[in-house]
């Protein structure tokens, strides 16, 4: 089958969705302009302040908040979390890039 077979009603839904996705694609690269935005005075804070780049602690907390919601949302939490997980490590490389570079690797 190919798309000049598809029923003009399913064709017409199929506009309808696509099109609702890349409306909410919009609405996701936006809202994440924006936390990139609030992320990047974070960094500029950590270091006036001298404070690490990365806050474990935090982000362990970020993590299962995510996932509490992502459950709510009848989304899988396991998504949710990488999700977060990428989002958290674009935004410690930017800390670092504001402090000026990464610290030393530190022996384990």
């Amino acid at each position: 089958m190919t798309t000049k077979d598809i029923d003009e009603n399913v064709r017409a839904e199929l506009t309808r969705l696509r099109e609702s996705i890349d409306n909410i694609d919009a609405a996701v690269v936006h809202m994440l302009a924006e936390r990139f935005k609030c992320t990047q005075q974070v960094g500029h804070l950590k270091a006036q302040h001298h404070l690490p780049p990365a806050d474990p602690a935090r982000e362990a907390r970020q993590i299962e908040r995510l996932r509490q919601l992502a459950e709510s949302a009848k989304l899988d939490p396991a998504f949710a979390e990488k999700l977060l997980n990428f989002i958290i490590a674009e935004v410690i490389r930017h800390h670092e890039t504001i402090a000026g570079g990464p610290p030393p690797a530190q022996e384990e």
